[in-house]
C-alpha cells in the first residue's frame, strides 16, 4: 500500500496521501498499539514531506529548451551526435574463491580490485607517499575526468557521462596513482553551465570508484575560485572535500607566490588530504639565455615546499613548455636534492612533444606522470595514455597497464566526445602547434582564447592575439601564467588587438588607457607578488594613485560567517545544505542562480547529454533514470503553434503512458506582445504578486521610504482581499502597477531597494 500511495498522482487538488503515508510508517500503527487518541498524541503525522515533483520539473525544462532553445550557451553551431556510447562491460570475479568470500561477507564479486586508496585510508598520507616513492615502475594519473575535457571540450563533460564509465575505470585501472576528477574550472562550470552540483558529482563518483585515489586541483588561497577568500573558507572547503571523497590536493599558485601556496597546503593537510604542492613551470631551464626562471629558481622553490611539509612534489607544466632535455635537467636536479620525496609531472601536449618529455621525466627519476586516455589526449590536453604505456612495455618503468583495456576505455570516450560537438576544440584548432614555446599560452586557456577571439569578431586575427599574448606577458614582467594570472595576460592581449596597440604604445599611453579590470587588479597586488616584483614604470603609470595590496592578498579578510550565510540562503531556499552554503561562499551569484534553476527544473543531470543540450525531437521516445527503480518513460508529442494571451506555448508529452503538458513562455514571440514582467526570485529587490488578482489600492509611490512589513498595496480576487507587505526596509525605486490592473501570480509589483 505504501508503494501504491507513493506512485499515485492526483493533480489540481490537495489530497490526504502525505498524511496516510506518515500513518503507514508509524511503528505504533504498524504494530496495532494505538487508541482513539493516536492522532492527537502524534502531531508529527501532519509534518508532510514536500513532493520533489521531479518529473513535472523535468518536463518544464524540456519544454523550455524546445520553445526557447538551449539553456546552456553553445560555443559553436555544431550539434551533439545522435549516439548512445557503448559502455564496456565490467568483469566479474566468479571464481570459487571469490564466491566463498562473498558468502562469508568479506567482499562482493562485483567489487573492483584494491588500489592505493585502501593503503591511504588505512595508513595515512605519509605511508601513501612512501609507497609511491618505493615503486620502481612509472605510475600514471588519468586526467580524462578533469583536465582533458577542460582543455578540449571547454570543461563541459557532465556527471551523467562520467558516471557511466566509472565502474569500468575502477575495475580496469585500479593501479592508477590517482584519477584527477575535480577542482580547477569544473566546480564553476558545473554550477554555472551544467546546472548540476559539483559535490554530488564527487560523491557519486566515489561510490562507483572506491579503490582509486581522487585528485583535485586547488588554486592555493583562491580555492577553486578566481579571487581571494577569507582563510576559513579555504580550510572549510578542503574539509568538506575530504568528507565527500577527495584524497589528493594538487596545490598551486598562479604566480608561485609562497604565502598563497602554503595556505592551501596547510588547509589540505589539516583536512587529512595528501598534499601535493605544485611548482608552476615556465621559461626553459635548458636555455642559458633564459635566466629569470633558471634551474636554481626551481630547486629553491622545491626546497621551500618540502620544508613546508608537502607529501608529493609536483611540476605543473601548464603550457607544455617542458622540453625533453629541460625535463632531464629539472627532474634530475630536484631528485638529487630530495631523494625521498615522490615527484609528479603534469604537462600539456600542445606542441606535440608531450610523450617524449614524459618519457624523459621517467628516465630522470619522476615517479608519476599525467596522461589522458588516447581519444581525449593530444593538442592542449595531456599526452596519450596508450602511447606512454606502449613505449615503456618491457622496460624497468613498465606501467603494467593493459593496452586492450585502454583501447576499450578510449572507444567509449571517442563516441562520448561527439555528444559535446558544440564545445569541440577542433572546430578552431586542427592540430598541435610548437609556437607555444614562443607565446607560452597554457593548454587550458589556448582553446578558450580561440573561442573568445571568434566570439569577439577577432577569429581572423588569432595569430595576432597569440603574438600580443607574448608581448602582454613581457609588459607584465614575464610572469608565471596559469589561472588566474593567465587571464590577466589574455585580457591584455585581446585588449591590444581590439585597440590595435603595440607594446610600445601601451607603455607610452598607459596613463590614459582604460585597462581591463583583471590587469589593474594584478598590478595592485590582488593575486600576489610575481617573482622579480612588478614591472616598472608600467605599474606606476597604470595605477597612478590607486591603492596597492601589501602582503598576502587574503590575509586581512575577516572570517566568513557560515551560519549567517546559511540563514540568509534558507530565506529563499529552505532546503539548502552545507554543500550549497560552501558553493555560495565561493560563487555567491552563480550558486544563487543554480539553486533557483534546480528548484524550477529539478535533476536535469539525469537527462542524456544530447537531450540536455538541445532537447528531444518531436516524436522521440527516451527514458530518464531518476534513481534505482524509478525510471520515467517519455515521448515528445507536439508543440502548439498558437500563443496564449500570456505569450505561452503549450508543449505536450507522454509520460509513463499518460498525457502531460507544460506551458512555456515564448521569450522571442513575447517581445511583440505587451506582457507584464515577472518578479525574479533571485532578485530580493523585486516584489511579486502573491496571487492572481486586481490591484484595488496602491498605498505607496516611487521615492517613498518603507519599513519591513509596511503595506504596499491591496489585491482583490474572488471577493478576497490581500494586503501585500514590504519584504524589506528600503526605498520604492520603481512602481510597475496602478489601480485596476489585473495581474497573474508572481507579476512584478515594484522594486524596493
Amino acid at each position: 500500500m505504501n508503494r501504491a500511495l507513493r506512485e499515485f498522482r492526483i493533480r489540481g487538488v490537495k489530497t490526504n496521501i502525505p498524511f496516510l503515508l506518515n500513518v503507514l510508517e508509524n511503528q505504533k500503527f504498524l504494530h496495532g498499539v494505538l487508541d482513539t487518541y493516536f492522532i492527537d498524541e502524534h502531531p508529527q503525522l501532519f509534518q508532510f514531506r514536500i513532493s520533489q515533483n521531479r518529473a513535472q520539473k523535468l518536463l518544464g525544462y524540456l519544454g523550455e529548451v524546445l520553445v526557447n532553445g538551449p539553456q546552456t550557451p553553445l560555443a559553436t553551431p555544431l550539434k551533439p551526435a545522435e549516439i548512445s556510447p557503448h559502455v564496456p562491460t565490467v568483469p566479474l570475479d566468479l571464481s570459487p574463491e571469490a564466491v566463498e568470500r562473498e558468502e562469508r561477507g568479506e567482499a562482493k564479486v562485483t567489487e573492483p580490485p584494491k588500489g592505493l586508496r585502501q593503503l591511504l585510508k588505512s595508513q595515512g598520507p605519509e605511508a601513501f607517499a612512501k609507497e609511491v616513492r618505493s615503486r620502481k615502475n612509472l605510475m600514471l594519473m588519468d586526467t580524462t575526468f578533469r583536465d582533458a575535457h577542460q582543455s578540449l571540450l571547454a570543461t563541459r563533460v557532465r556527471s551523467h557521462d562520467l558516471l557511466k564509465i566509472s565502474p569500468y575505470v575502477a575495475n580496469k585501472f585500479h593501479n592508477l596513482y590517482a584519477l584527477e576528477n575535480w577542482g580547477g574550472a569544473t566546480f564553476d562550470v558545473a554550477l554555472r553551465f551544467l546546472h548540476e552540483c559539483p559535490w554530488e558529482r564527487l560523491e557519486e563518483m566515489r561510490k562507483l570508484i572506491p579503490n582509486i585515489p581522487f585528485q583535485m586541483l586547488l588554486r592555493g588561497a583562491n580555492a577553486v575560485g578566481y579571487t581571494n577568500y577569507p582563510d576559513n573558507v579555504v580550510y572549510k572547503f578542503c574539509e568538506l572535500a575530504v568528507q565527500t571523497g577527495m584524497d589528493i590536493f594538487r596545490v598551486f599558485d598562479s604566480l608561485n607566490y609562497l604565502p598563497n601556496l602554503i595556505l592551501g597546503m596547510e588547509a589540505a593537510g589539516k583536512a587529512g588530504g595528501v598534499v601535493e604542492a605544485a611548482i608552476s613551470y615556465t621559461g626553459d631551464v635548458s636555455d642559458p639565455n633564459r635566466t629569470k626562471y633558471d634551474l636554481k629558481y626551481y630547486t629553491n622553490l622545491s626546497d621551500e615546499l618540502v620544508k613546508a611539509g608537502t607529501h608529493v612534489l609536483a611540476i605543473k607544466d601548464m603550457a607544455g613548455l617542458l622540453k625533453p632535455q629541460a625535463a632531464k635537467l629539472l627532474i634530475s636536479a630536484i631528485r638529487d636534492k630530495h631523494p625521498d620525496v615522490p615527484i609528479h609531472i603534469h604537462t600539456h601536449d600542445t606542441s606535440g612533444a608531450g610523450v617524449a618529455s614524459m618519457l624523459a621525466c621517467a628516465e630522470a627519476g619522476a615517479d608519476v606522470v599525467d596522461v589522458a586516455v588516447d581519444s581525449m589526449s593530444g593538442m592542449t590536453s595531456q599526452p596519450s595514455m596508450g602511447a606512454i604505456v606502449a613505449s615503456l612495455q618491457g622496460t624497468p618503468s613498465d606501467t603494467a597497464f593493459d593496452l586492450g583495456s585502454i583501447s576499450e576505455y578510449s572507444a567509449f570516450w571517442e563516441q562520448t566526445r561527439t555528444l559535446y560537438a558544440p564545445f569541440e576544440c577542433t572546430t578552431t584548432m586542427k592540430s598541435g602547434n610548437a609556437d607555444v614555446y614562443m607565446n607560452e599560452i597554457p593548454g587550458g586557456q589556448y582553446t578558450n582564447l580561440q573561442f573568445q577571439a571568434f566570439s569577439l569578431g577577432l577569429g581572423d586575427f588569432f595569430e595576432d592575439v597569440k603574438k600580443s599574448y607574448r608581448e602582454a606577458n613581457l609588459l607584465l614582467g614575464d610572469i608565471i601564467k596559469v589561472t588566474p594570472s593567465s587571464k590577466v595576460v589574455g585580457d591584455l592581449a585581446q585588449f591590444m588587438v581590439q585597440n590595435k596597440l603595440t607594446a610600445d604604445q601601451v607603455l607610452e599611453k598607459a596613463e590614459e588607457l582604460s585597462f581591463p579590470k583583471s590587469v589593474v587588479e594584478f598590478l595592485q597586488g590582488s593575486i600576489g607578488t610575481p617573482h622579480g616584483g612588478f614591472p616598472e614604470p608600467f605599474r606606476s603609470r597604470v595605477l597612478k594613485d590607486m591603492p596597492r595590496v601589501e602582503g598576502r592578498p587574503g590575509e586581512k579578510l575577516p572570517p566568513l560567517n557560515f551560519d549567517k550565510l546559511k540563514k540568509d540562503l534558507k530565506e529563499t531556499h529552505p532546503n539548502v545544505n552545507d554543500r550549497d552554503v560552501m558553493s555560495a561562499a565561493l560563487y555567491p551569484a552563480v550558486t544563487e542562480e543554480y539553486l533557483h534553476f534546480r528548484e524550477a527544473y529539478g535533476p536535469v543531470e539525469k537527462l542524456d547529454t544530447r537531450i540536455f543540450l538541445i532537447g528531444p525531437k518531436v516524436g522521440e521516445e527516451f527514458e530518464v533514470n531518476l534513481q534505482k527503480g524509478k525510471t520515467l518513460s517519455l515521448k515528445t508529442l507536439a508543440m502548439a503553434e498558437d500563443l496564449t494571451p500570456n505569450g505561452e506555448r503549450e508543449v505536450f508529452f507522454e509520460m509513463n503512458g499518460q498525457l502531460r503538458s507544460v506551458l512555456i513562455r515564448d521569450k522571442e514571440a513575447s517581445k511583440e506582445l505587451h506582457i507584464h514582467p515577472k518578479a525574479s526570485k533571485s532578485n530580493k529587490n523585486e516584489v511579486g504578486a502573491p496571487m492572481p488578482g486586481t490591484v484595488i489600492d496602491v498605498r505607496v509611490k516611487e521615492g517613498d521610504k518603507v519599513e519591513k512589513g509596511q503595506p504596499l498595496l491591496v489585491l482583490s480576487a474572488m471577493k478576497m482581499e490581500m494586503v501585500v507587505q514590504s519584504p524589506k526596509a528600503g526605498v520604492v525605486k520603481k512602481l510597475e502597477v496602478s489601480n485596476g490592473m489585473k495581474l497573474e501570480g508572481d507579476d512584478l509589483l515594484m522594486l524596493v531597494e
